[in-house]
């Protein structure tokens, strides 16, 4: 894999309009015309199925790791979730996390944490990096999936198509927290994951990377934050192994499981939880 430098790498100059658009729309919630309560309701509501059924459920646990296996029917409605959160498409989200943690905190990991906490949140999405290149080798398994294309190739217009939805129901007020300040929610709670636990919390295993337990990111992104613990048993469904490590991800994996729509569930071995 070519490495290069952020200083050396150019601008993705859609990445970096696209990102300011939703930032700057955001802002429109403080207008007092453009607040409601149910607009509120709405926007945490989306922020749970898009960030906790979507990216961590979806796209991250079964996708990205197959900790668990869920009737494809499942998998695609929450990678279809997963897509809503406009991260990118599923194929691009899962070869970049996969390159990531084949190459964790070293050169070639598009968002190593050593280059600094604002790379590892944000600055690596607005650039060109060499792992983009390396996605179809890491996503052999998806990247000929015709759901998986259409949700890659589609993102904005399924987002367009929610937002239509949301003025319908609510008009701008919908609009603008159920689509911009959700997705700015739900981008810095999951980027969160790549910076802050690479830097905040302790390590109860040996990772061989800076990854490290974080509690309040763990709150926010429904279990992610234990981060160590993921990087020490990548394949496992149960991120929270201490008893005080609160998962609601596994909780939820745990009811599928028990109502037989989840099968093969992997985990840490029974000696690493506390």
């Amino acid at each position: 894999m070519t490495v290069a430098t952020s200083q050396k790498l150019p601008y993705d100059w859609t990445i970096i309009i696209y990102m300011a658009s939703i930032h700057l729309i955001a802002l429109l919630a403080f207008l007092p015309s453009n607040f409601s309560w149910q607009a509120l309701g709405v926007a945490f509501f989306l922020y749970w199925v898009t960030g906790a059924l979507g990216i961590t459920l979806g796209f991250h646990r079964l996708v990205s790791h197959r900790s668990f296996q869920a009737p494809k029917l499942l998998e695609y409605l929450l990678v279809f979730l997963g897509t809503l959160a406009c991260q990118g498409g599923p194929i691009q989200w899962v070869g970049l996390h996969r390159i990531h943690h084949k190459y964790s905190d070293t050169e070639p990991d598009p968002h190593d944490s050593n280059r600094g906490f604002w790379w590892s949140h944000l600055g690596w999405m607005l650039h060109h990096i060499p792992a983009d290149n390396d996605v179809p080798r890491y996503t052999q398994d998806i990247k000929d999936d015709p759901f998986y294309n259409f949700c890659q190739n589609f993102m904005v217009p399924i987002q367009l198509g929610l937002g239509l939805i949301l003025y319908f129901l609510g008009g701008w007020p919908f609009v603008i927290w159920g689509i911009f300040v959700r997705l700015v929610m739900v981008f810095h709670f999951t980027w969160f994951v790549n910076s802050a636990t690479h830097k905040f919390g302790y390590q109860s295993h040996e990772s061989n990377d800076n990854s490290r337990n974080c509690w309040w990111v763990a709150l926010l992104t429904f279990g992610e934050g234990w981060h160590n613990n993921h990087h020490a048993y990548q394949y496992s469904a149960r991120h929270g192994l201490a008893w005080w490590e609160i998962d609601i991800t596994w909780m939820t994996i745990k009811i599928l499981e028990f109502v037989g729509l989840a099968k093969n569930v992997k985990l840490a071995p029974v000696s690493d939880n506390k």
